[in-house]
């Protein structure tokens, strides 16, 4: 079969599970159990679930939260556990390879992961200190009068002054399902700077309480001139939902906008091409579908074309590397996203990225996004044909689904908690959604089917019914 999942999106597609298949020819085509068992078997991918440790009670669909461990991660963090036992301060330039370089060394690693040119990615900090860093960095530039510089796009031509009155204060575009720490880090950087968050944080509305519809970025642009910097996350943490980011970015350009993006729940997942798309910057967090462990290092991403300015976070390990160690007084920024570096590099939380990210690049993005749709595919038809009172707050559309399906249901609470007491991971986002990942690296067809089996158990027979709930909260 040229595509082993093609199964999964036919079954999602045409009439359902229960209509049987067109290969099939007798009701083993109606049988979920039959299709996963085809779909595992075909799977070039199915090997990799052994070498991710997850407890075999468990079936584990938290990956957008927490990736698990793999033995490859593991070896690399022992690795740099050992070397700072037997090298101590040496490891930083004898050990192999070299902490001094850690940085940029993950960056090259993680940059074909986003389609960047190596220079453009480093790993450093946490993801919402390159929020600070990136936002402000961006800001400060609006500010001294420069907007994003990228050929071909009439209105970023690198001058910025909406309706050519340089006093107007830039205001930063952002939707209301974003992350809240997102809104946190932004309104702090607005007010670093003087500005009130109040009236210059522009927030496009949802239309359906799940999604952002891109034709209402575009509206905001076309009804507010000042906005100054777009931020949006490429894929929704509550719905899963997939950004166009080559048409927002496209947006922002055409506003005199610089582009920016959150990859938190995409990055490892879903292959970007940053650089194709024009995007000007991105973070991202390591430990959920790159699994590289609970806290584990943040990454950025800055286009080339604006290496050289002065990060608004000026630390040490940001200098160029050449003279970082000459002590100067004078800050000098490394010619590269290197820049954005702050502080010291935690080393034993950016070794597990190493292993993790490496088995990622072995299995490959594009067929780890093709495995991803097709168990979103399976789990959504499955949820059709035997879920009825659950609905799917995920887009169905495969080019706007992320890698997790929100599935809504009036007692979530309770049935995330009934899950989990059933030895399935998953997680509640108030009011009404239950997130289900199966993540593609360590996630069988069988699994999803077994974690429907579960829904249904739970409903059909009220278990959920006895767990209490909270007064609001994450689980």
């Amino acid at each position: 079969m040229d595509d082993p999942y093609a199964p999964a999106r036919e079954a999602l597609a045409g009439e359902g599970l229960g209509s049987g298949g067109p290969d099939d020819g007798d009701a083993d085509g109606a049988d979920p159990a039959v299709l996963a068992a085809r779909l595992d078997d075909a799977d070039p991918l199915a090997g990799f679930a052994d070498r991710y440790r997850i407890p075999d009670d468990l079936l584990y669909m938290d990956g957008n939260s927490l990736g698990p461990a793999s033995d490859a991660a593991l070896a690399s963090l022992d690795r740099v556990v050992d070397e700072w036992r037997d090298l101590l301060i040496a490891g930083w330039t004898d050990a192999d390879p070299p902490w001094f370089e850690v940085g940029e060394r993950l960056g090259d690693a993680l940059a074909p992961l986003v389609g960047a040119d190596p220079s453009e990615v480093v790993v450093g900090n946490s993801i919402t200190v390159n929020i600070h860093t990136l936002v402000g960095t961006f800001l400060d530039e609006l500010l001294a009068g420069n907007g994003p510089d990228r050929e071909g796009f009439e209105r970023a031509d690198g001058e910025w002054a909406p309706g050519g009155d340089t006093e107007v204060d830039p205001a930063i575009l952002v939707n209301e399902l974003d992350f809240p720490s997102d809104h946190y880090a932004i309104r702090a950087q607005l007010r670093q700077r003087g500005i009130d968050p109040d009236e210059k944080l522009r927030v496009v509305p949802s239309r359906d309480g799940r999604t952002i519809d891109p034709g209402d970025v575009e509206a905001a642009l076309d009804a507010h001139d000042d906005v100054g910097i777009v931020f949006m996350p490429t894929a929704l943490y509550r719905s899963g939902q997939l950004f166009d980011v080559e048409r927002i970015t496209e947006a922002a350009h055409e506003a005199g906008a610089y582009a920016g993006f959150d990859a938190a729940h995409s990055a490892g997942a879903v292959p970007h091409e940053f650089d194709a798309a024009g995007v000007d910057f991105a973070v991202w967090c390591t430990y959920k579908y790159l699994n590289a462990g609970p806290g584990s290092i943040g990454a950025l991403f800055v286009a080339e074309r604006h290496h050289g300015l002065t990060p608004a976070l000026a630390g040490w390990w940001g200098h160029e590397k050449a003279t970082q160690f000459e002590m100067n007084m004078t800050y000098t920024p490394a010619d590269s996203a290197g820049a954005w570096q702050i502080g010291t590099p935690p080393l034993l939380a950016a070794a597990p990225l190493e292993g993790a990210v490496e088995l990622l690049r072995e299995a490959g993005i594009k067929r780890l996004r093709e495995k991803s749709l097709a168990l979103t595919d399976f789990l959504i038809a499955l949820v059709d044909d035997r879920l009825p009172g659950v609905s799917v707050g995920t887009p169905r559309d495969r080019d706007a689904r992320g890698g997790h399906v929100a599935l809504e249901h009036s007692e979530a609470e309770r049935l995330s908690a009934a899950l989990k007491d059933r030895g399935v991971v998953v997680d509640f986002r108030p009011p009404n959604v239950v997130r289900v990942c199966p993540a593609a690296p360590y996630t069988s067809f069988a699994d999803v089917l077994e974690v429907v089996d579960e829904i249904e158990a739970i409903l059909d027979g009220g278990a959920h019914e006895k767990y209490a709930t909270s007064e609001g909260g994450v689980t």
